[in-house]
C-alpha cells in the first residue's frame, strides 16, 4: 500500500489515540508489525505550539518513516498553518483529524462535528492540501448520528480536494465508541473513491481483521484500542493473513521484557514525574488478564518513582514466571 511516495511494509496501521500514540508508543508498534502510526493529535492553535505537551507531540527523533501527524481544529487558515508547522517539523505525512467524538473537541466543532458542515470539511481540507507538499490523509467518522450518515460524500469531497489516504472509522460522532461498529458505510466509501480507504473500529483479533478487509474490500486495517497493552497483535495479525494461522500467545517472559523496554522509553521521553504517571495506565493493560492483576495494579497507582515502578513489574512478572504462565486472552480483553 501506498500514501503519496511512501510504501508501506503492509496493510496494519496504528490509530491516533490522543495520550496513547506518543513517540514510545508509536515505535513500539512499530518494531511489532505495524506498517504505520499516526500520531495524537496536535492541535491547531498556534498559541499551544510552544508548550511542552505540543513539542512532545511533534517530536519523532528516530522513529521509523513514515511519519504521520495528526492535526485538528475547526479554522482553515489555522490548520494550515498547524500542517506547515509540521512538516518543517519533520512530519512525512499530514492526517487532519474529523473523527474524535470527545466532547472537548467537538464543542469547539472540531473533530467529528465538523462532519455536519460539509462546506467547511472542503475548505479546511483544500487549505491543509494547498500548504504543504507533503501527502495529507483524513481519518473521519460514518456520520454524525445514525440518522446522518453522510461519509461516502465526504470521501468523495476528500478525494476531490486532494486527500490521498482515509481513514473511516465504524461509529456516528453520537455513537462515541459504545455499540458495534458497522462496516456497510466503509464497504460503500471504499466503492465510491478510487484512493486507498481504511477500516478501523472493534477490530480486536487476526481473524477479525481479515473478515473486515474481506467485507469491506478496505485497502488496510487500522488498530486502536486493541492495541493498548498487547503491541504484539500487529505481527499476529500480519501472520495471520499470510499463513491462515494463528501465532501462539506471547509469553510471560517476552512480555515482562516489553513493557519493561516500554517503561524505559517511558521515562527516558517524559522524565520521571510525567513517566510514572504516563506508565500506570499501560502497565494496567499488559497486565489485564493475567494471575493476580487486579491486586498488582491497585499497588502499583500508588507507585511515585520510576525504580519503585520497575522493581514491582519485576516482582509480579517474575511471580507469574514461576509458574510458566502464558498470556490467556479472556473475552474482557479482546473486546
Amino acid at each position: 500500500m501506498h500514501i503519496g511516495p511512501y510504501q508501506l511494509k503492509n496493510n496494519l496501521m496504528v490509530a491516533p489515540m490522543a495520550g496513547v500514540t506518543d513517540r514510545p508508543f508509536r515505535q513500539l508498534c512499530k518494531r511489532m508489525g505495524a506498517g504505520m502510526a499516526v500520531s495524537e493529535m496536535v492541535a491547531s492553535n498556534s498559541l499551544l505550539w510552544g508548550s511542552a505537551k505540543t513539542r512532545r507531540r511533534a517530536n519523532h527523533a528516530g522513529e521509523v518513516d513514515p511519519i504521520s501527524v495528526q492535526i485538528a481544529g475547526a479554522e482553515p487558515a489555522m490548520m494550515a498553518d498547524a500542517a506547515r508547522f509540521n512538516a518543517d517539523g519533520g512530519a512525512q505525512i499530514i492526517d487532519i483529524n474529523m473523527g474524535c467524538p470527545a466532547k472537548k473537541v467537538c464543542n469547539v466543532m472540531a473533530g467529528s462535528a465538523l462532519l455536519q458542515n460539509e462546506l467547511l470539511v472542503k475548505r479546511i481540507v483544500e487549505a491543509v492540501v494547498g500548504a504543504v507538499r507533503v501527502p495529507v490523509t483524513l481519518k473521519i467518522r460514518t456520520g454524525w448520528d445514525r440518522q446522518n450518515k453522510n461519509a461516502v460524500r465526504v470521501a468523495k469531497l476528500a478525494e476531490d480536494s486532494g486527500i490521498q489516504a482515509l481513514a473511516v472509522h465504524g461509529r456516528t460522532r453520537a455513537c462515541g465508541y459504545s455499540g458495534d461498529a458497522e462496516y456497510d458505510t466503509i464497504a460503500a466509501v471504499k466503492s465510491a473513491v478510487n484512493i486507498p480507504v481504511i477500516a478501523n473500529g472493534d477490530i480486536t483479533t487476526p481473524e477479525k481483521a481479515r473478515r473486515v478487509l474481506e467485507y469491506t474490500g478496505a485497502d488496510a486495517v487500522m488498530i486502536g484500542r486493541a492495541a493498548q497493552g498487547r503491541p504484539w497483535i500487529f505481527r499476529e495479525i500480519e501472520h495471520y493473513l499470510a499463513t491462515g494461522t494463528r501465532l501462539p500467545p506471547p509469553e510471560v517472559g517476552e512480555i515482562h521484557r516489553v513493557l519493561v523496554a516500554h517503561l524505559h522509553d517511558l521515562y527516558a521521553f517524559y522524565g520521571e514525574h510525567t513517566g510514572v504517571r504516563v506508565a500506570r495506565k499501560h502497565i494496567s493493560w499488559y497486565t489485564k488478564g493475567l494471575a493476580g492483576s487486579a491486586a498488582f495494579r491497585h499497588t502499583m497507582n500508588q507507585l511515585q518513582s520510576c525504580a519503585g515502578q520497575l522493581a514491582a513489574v519485576n516482582e509480579f512478572f517474575g511471580e507469574l514466571a514461576s509458574y510458566g504462565q502464558r498470556l490467556t486472552y479472556i473475552e474482557e480483553l479482546a473486546a
